[in-house]
């Protein structure tokens, strides 16, 4: 396990290394504001229908299928099986697509006011002094025009049009989804997580070398909201570099794409009512994200882009421990439940438990206790000012105790849809999600961009227990009583350890302060791998197996490497 999920845990580090390049650029070119805010929920969108079509529902539920008829009918049926479901993305992704795109320029249509800008020389209608509000709602009287009948909000106009040109990334993400999912299936980790790496080259690409030739000939107030448009077109190039940099590995083990109608297929159909139910299971969290962002671009300026820059800083960790181990897990036990090996599963789950809870917790508390200097650190510069760095250190110091919680609910989720049930997650998280939209709505107003952060920290403890007794019934056991009792010894330890950093900062910030970047990267460093080597040493004496287990690992693999 450690060994797969280690690999691709190595390329997902580099992919949300890349990830971060990219969202500080982001933030340098836009700062914390309504652009930003009008950006990033449009981005928002199609990324919610990549996860319910793509990696998250279509993904859990064709894997354990497609394992099976590699292992029951061959890879020929196997193959044909693949071409089936791809097939029937392609057109039900199209169907969304084409549906979307006609909502969205109808809405453009009727709610576009008269006295917007004239088309520019890109074909985007801008008005005289977007930019130079950029980090502030534009005054009524000048160029945002709060709703009233017959027209929307310009933070909302440049929100739709955004959305109309990246919405076909959904299709394309899609497909590489799928792709990697299947590669999964076939024991290949490294070089599918890899594909995320293209995709953040191409969009970090579009921020330096694209934006800044889009819209040449405007005036310097009018450039910025016409080059946010050239992001929008390199998010379509990131699809396209994605999807792409999956089929070589995908050609060499004998895939090739052929149209199989996907009208009246047996697989298409299992995999739909799998897929159907596990659409809001898998995606519960993202669709908590769209819906409050929604609320929050209305509730205040610079809100979404906010809070988006501290789930961007959370993901990091999720993605290199969470993601990694969940994607691992989800076709190693498909193939355990397949062989009806029960007590190998419960140990692997425990195991890949054990191993998350050790890594995310550090990683939890050194977000919440470090939160300032890291945002400090990686975003404030450009448009990205002081204020922006508090006000986004407050967001993560809301959102980041949540990580174990999400990374849980992400493994087991998993473990529901290898044992093929996909309906007890559904109605788990439609009970989660009501419950966090009813939260994050009361909070956004008291505590704006602090508000989503806990609403999610809270519903997801209460996924977590659902699911963990929702599983005892199912398997009749669990055998976790050996985690709770090293989980009991490291939440302590991290509180620890978690003290320790935040105290490290204080004294490296009254002694020496954060002038230049050497004193930014040592505020965070310095105190984050003290902090985490007091952790590890602590949990070795405790005898802690996951700490024993990482550090003869890595110990390994450091004198092969060597």
């Amino acid at each position: 396990m450690l060994k797969a999920s280690g690999a691709m845990a190595a390329a997902t580090l580099f992919s949300r290394l890349l990830g971060m390049v990219r969202e500080m650029a982001y933030m340098h070119f836009m700062g914390v504001g309504w652009v930003n805010d009008a950006f990033q929920y449009a981005f928002t969108i199609p990324n919610l229908f990549r996860r319910l079509l793509g990696e998250g529902a279509l993904t859990a539920a064709f894997i354990p299928v497609f394992k099976e008829k590699e292992k029951t009918h061959g890879e020929q049926e196997m193959w044909r099986a693949a071409n089936a479901v791809i097939s029937g993305l392609i057109v039900s992704a199209s169907v969304v697509i084409a549906v979307a795109m006609l909502v969205v320029s109808l809405a453009l249509a009727f709610g576009t006011p008269k006295n917007i800008g004239p088309m520019t020389d890109s074909g985007v209608r801008v008005t005289q002094q977007i930019s130079a509000h950029m980090n502030e709602a534009p005054p009524a009287d000048q160029t945002i025009h709060f709703w009233t009948p017959g027209h929307f909000p310009d933070r909302t106009i440049l929100m739709l049009q955004l959305l109309r040109v990246m919405f076909p990334y959904m299709l394309l993400v899609c497909l590489a989804a799928a792709m990697m999912g299947m590669l999964n299936a076939r024991g290949h980790f490294f070089i599918p997580a890899m594909g995320a790496t293209m995709l953040n080259i191409v969009m970090i690409a579009s921020v330096f070398w694209f934006a800044p030739k889009f819209g040449l000939g405007l005036a310097k107030d009018q450039r910025l909201p016409v080059q946010i448009f050239a992001l929008a077109y390199g998010v379509l190039a990131a699809g396209v570099a994605q999807a792409a940099f999956q089929m070589p590995t995908l050609w060499r083990d004998g895939f090739r794409y052929r149209w199989v109608s996907p009208w009246r297929d047996a697989t298409v159909r299992r995999v739909v009512r799998q897929m159907i139910p596990g659409t809001i299971g898998v995606a519960a969290f993202q669709i908590n994200v769209a819906f409050v962002q929604l609320i929050a671009l209305f509730v205040g300026t610079g809100i979404v882009s906010s809070y988006n820059g501290a789930v961007r800083l959370m993901e990091l960790p999720q993605g290199i421990f969470g993601i990694s181990l969940a994607t691992y897990l989800l076709p190693t036990l498909a193939g355990l439940a397949t062989d009806k090996n029960y007590p190998e599963f419960r140990a692997t789950l425990r195991h890949g438990l054990a191993s998350l809870m050790f890594l995310n917790l550090i990683a939890s508390v050194l977000l919440v206790t470090l939160a300032e200097p890291i945002v400090r650190l990686l975003f404030e510069r450009g448009q990205f000012t002081g204020a922006s760095t508090v006000r986004v250190s407050y967001a993560l110091i809301c959102l980041a105790p949540g990580l174990v919680m999400f990374s849980t609910v992400n493994i087991l989720a998993r473990a529901f849809y290898a044992l093929g049930d996909t309906k007890t997650p559904m109605k788990i998280s439609l009970v989660c999600l009501v419950i966090n939209f009813a939260a994050a709505a009361a909070l956004l107003g008291p505590l704006a961009e602090g508000g989503p952060g806990l609403a999610n920290l809270l519903t997801s403890a209460l996924n977590v227990s659902l699911l963990l007794f929702a599983l005892r019934k199912k398997l009749g056991k669990l055998e976790m009583e050996s985690l709770r009792h090293n989980l009991l010894w490291l939440v302590c330890l991290a509180l620890l350890a978690g003290l320790f950093s935040y105290l490290g900062w204080r004294q490296w910030e009254n002694h020496l302060g954060h002038g230049n970047l050497l004193l930014k990267l040592g505020a965070v460093f310095v105190p984050a791998l003290s902090a985490a080597l007091l952790y590890l040493l602590a949990a070795l004496l405790l005898k802690i197996p996951a700490a024993k287990e990482m550090t003869t690992f890595a110990l390994a693999k450091f004198k092969r490497f060597k």
